[in-house]
């Protein structure tokens, strides 16, 4: 999925908080980090390319689409449909298994074929989680965790994957790993991700650094 990027200017109400990218590319298929310090809007971004928010002006632009033109709901139909979104704290349910948190957005959103969720065994297999299919979040390590919310994003087959700070609880190993999985696992995807890694940039075709937006 291409993203472009024109004049994107976001503000949340009341706090003074003001976000203004004034241009920027991304082929189709190619990986981007989004670097800075916290509060710099980074996240912010990411959900602004997911459709959960929506710019005050400016070009939020995904394979042609502009997103800023589109109501709540056609933004929710875009994002169900091309866009696998890894969370920072996971945000797995508790009382499914495994097997059943990988299933969850086909069953919330029925948009999603459920045909989609035929590969779930063999990306299970891939991540390293194929023998905690039965188990619950509270009996997995962080580094399962952060698979599963990995494999949930994926299973989709999303042509853009944002991932937000999917390493941030992980030890240097388990990073390295995550990150090795990530990447292959979306080798044909679109993949933006929010990290404080500064060792992990040179893996990506493309870096924002957010504290450009502050000066």
């Amino acid at each position: 999925m291409e993203i472009r990027l024109e004049q994107v200017d976001f503000r949340y109400r009341g706090d003074g908080f003001r976000l203004r990218i004034p241009e920027w590319r991304l082929a189709t298929g190619q990986k981007a980090a989004f670097l800075g310090p916290s509060g710099s809007g980074k996240t912010t971004l990411l959900r602004l390319l997911a459709g959960i928010l929506a710019p005050d002006s400016g070009v939020v632009e995904l394979d042609g689409l502009n997103l800023r033109g589109l109501n709540d709901a056609a933004r929710r139909a875009f994002r169900i449909c091309r866009v696998g979104f890894v969370f920072q704290d996971f945000q797995l349910v508790e009382y499914l298994d495994v097997r059943e948190n990988l299933r969850l957005p086909f069953r919330i959103n029925a948009a999603l074929p459920m045909d989609r969720a035929d590969g779930l065994e063999a990306l299970a297999e891939s991540l390293g989680i194929a023998a905690q299919l039965d188990k619950y979040p509270g009996e997995l390590s962080q580094g399962e965790k952060q698979r599963v919310a990995i494999g949930r994003a994926l299973l989709p087959g999303p042509q853009l994957v944002l991932a937000d700070e999917p390493t941030g609880n992980l030890d240097p190993d388990n990073t390295q790993r995550i990150m090795d999985l990530l990447l292959e696992q979306a080798d044909d995807a679109t993949v933006v991700m929010v990290t404080h890694d500064h060792s992990l940039v040179e893996r990506f075709d493309s870096v924002m650094d957010f504290e450009e937006f502050q000066k």
